[in-house]
């Protein structure tokens, strides 16, 4: 009989609130929305190492029919041995180092009604094997199931002048979501360096949007899903106060092969003028051989970041950011900032003004879509 460890309950539950600045470009679109959420997290550790995790999520949009979902993030069991480690279910995986896109990052599909920052994400079906050694950690992931992006709908704002239309499909292999895909990934920290290096074979998950009729005859864009064969490279290197990050990638599929890299520095005062509180300052680049064609913002862009810990009970945090676009000229100003209250309250703010959209940028289509979002949460 195995001895279990207690469950462990966590989690949160958030009102929130999204202010739009200007009036909407396309009609159906309101100025502002409420919404309520929760992510609980249920997690259970067995005598001899292995445990259970699941994570919901849920959210109740008043604006978007697609922004109100359910999500299983996590629901999966690890097996621990010392020579390795098993985990069946649903999980999710993050790679990169760089702060403002995440280009590598490649196991889970973007949630990004959540959030356009691209950093929320789905969970994914998948196996892990992982092969943990004194020369580096082994990652073997096989995923049996595609899941699309998510996208805003028709009413939903941040969206592009045609709405992308989630039952306009179309998927590469002709196994569609059932196509299963795998990645190995080889792991590593040798003194101050840090790095990651992979290769995946299966369907993208950046969708290449077009433009078409569904079935009601409404002009929409539609989802291609390609097949792709991806290396990818994650480093970051310490030195003093500073510290230097690279993500890069080659991607071959059924369209041209490309690469794509962004990287940078960033430098930390610790303790900046003895006040306890760090200041960092973030300078990156990035680059898409794709250029304009790239379905991506970050294609030839210069970001700016500053950021602001005060090292407080309250864990107060403060980021700044700068996206330049060096060749649309497309000017992007971020803010976030979050505070604790007591033990389980939290208060967090985000602030995305579109200042410049170039007509060719990607972003045109939301350049009036500036907006500031306010979220507090009761966390367990």
């Amino acid at each position: 009989t195995r001895l279990a460890y207690a469950w462990e309950l966590s989690g949160y539950v958030a009102g929130e609130g999204i202010l739009f600045m200007q009036e909407p470009l396309y009609a159906g679109q309101g100025r502002a929305s409420v919404s309520v959420a929760a992510q609980p997290q249920v997690y259970h550790q067995f005598a001899n190492g292995s445990s259970v995790t699941f994570t919901g999520f849920a959210r109740l949009d008043s604006a978007d029919p697609h922004r109100s979902h359910l999500d299983i993030r996590e629901l999966n069991y690890l097996y621990r041995r010392p020579e390795f480690e098993l985990r069946v279910g649903i999980g999710k995986v993050f790679w990169g180092a760089t702060e403002f896109a995440h280009l590598v990052d490649i196991v889970n599909q973007t949630d990004l009604v959540e959030d356009i920052d691209g950093e929320e994400k789905l969970g994914q079906p998948m196996i892990q094997f992982v092969i943990p050694a004194e020369w580096g950690r082994v990652d073997l992931i096989m995923m049996p199931y595609f899941r699309p992006r998510t996208f805003p709908s028709k009413s939903g704002r941040l969206r592009p002048a045609l709405y992308v239309d989630p039952d306009v499909v179309i998927y590469e292999s002709i196994e569609g979501r059932n196509r299963w895909d795998f990645v190995a990934r080889y792991s590593r920290s040798i003194g101050p360096c840090d790095f990651g290096i992979y290769i995946f074979n299966g369907t993208d998950r950046q969708p290449w949007l077009f433009p078409t009729t569904n079935k009601a005859g409404q002009e929409v864009l539609g989802s291609f899903y390609q097949e792709i064969t991806q290396i990818g490279l994650d480093m970051q290197y310490a030195t003093g106060n500073w510290l230097w990050k690279l993500e890069a990638l080659y991607k071959e599929g059924f369209f041209e092969g490309h690469m794509a890299a962004t990287g940078g520095l960033e430098y930390t005062w610790v303790n900046a003028a003895s006040t306890g509180s760090d200041v960092g300052l973030i300078l990156e680049c990035a680059y898409d051989e794709l250029g304009d064609r790239a379905q991506s913002i970050y294609n030839h862009d210069l970001m700016l970041g500053i950021r602001l810990g005060l090292n407080d009970p309250a864990s107060t945090y403060l980021l700044a950011g700068w996206i330049q676009d060096l060749k649309c000229h497309s000017q992007i100003l971020t803010l976030e900032a979050s505070r604790r209250f007591g033990s389980h309250w939290r208060l967090s703010a985000d602030l995305w003004s579109f200042l410049h959209a170039g007509a060719d940028d990607i972003i045109y289509g939301i350049r009036n879509d500036d907006f500031l979002r306010v979220q507090l949460a009761y966390c367990f």
